[in-house]
């Protein structure tokens, strides 16, 4: 069976011109768009959004933090972290805390009822990836990644280049 880089040298040596940038990007954007949809079900059977499973996965991964480091981790913007943040801590899978340093400053954790609901949850969404990915090869796999990151960080600093 064919993967992803197999399927684009045949489509090369079919099309000898090279590929446009647009036709590449829209192929990754619908993909990542699939694998959303793919993995929406159990986050909605949980009674969570994108933005609060986002926001649980960097308080998994990374621990407890202020509320305002969270936004830059996980691509949301302060509202957003604020509306999930609340929601969260209503459902009691996060908790609030002033800083010790400056009462300015809220920390919020993962509850234990939160790691109960969530790591499952976890657990079932990168099986679900994995299932996802399963016709791709661990070398076509490391060999996307390694685009996608030269891509990512391009873009990324054109931004900012083109932002100063």
């Amino acid at each position: 069976m064919l993967g992803i880089l197999g399927w684009l040298q045949i489509f090369m040596r079919k099309n000898t011109k090279r590929p446009e940038a647009i036709h590449t990007w829209l192929l990754m954007l619908k993909a990542s768009q699939s694998i959303a949809r793919y993995l929406l079900p159990p986050v909605i059977k949980a009674g969570l959004g994108g933005s609060d499973v986002r926001v649980l996965d960097v308080l998994l991964h990374k621990g407890p933090m202020p509320v305002n480091a969270i936004g830059p981790k996980v691509d949301l913007n302060p509202g957003s972290v604020s509306v999930a943040v609340d929601r969260l801590y209503k459902q009691g899978f996060v908790s609030r805390v002033e800083s010790e340093d400056d009462r300015r400053v809220r920390i919020v954790s993962l509850t234990e009822k939160g790691r109960e609901m969530f790591v499952p949850l976890f657990r079932q969404q990168t099986a679900l990836v994995q299932q996802a990915f399963q016709d791709v090869s661990p070398k076509e796999q490391k060999q996307v990644e390694g685009v996608l990151k030269r891509i990512g960080k391009r873009a990324d600093r054109l931004a900012s280049e083109k932002n100063t």
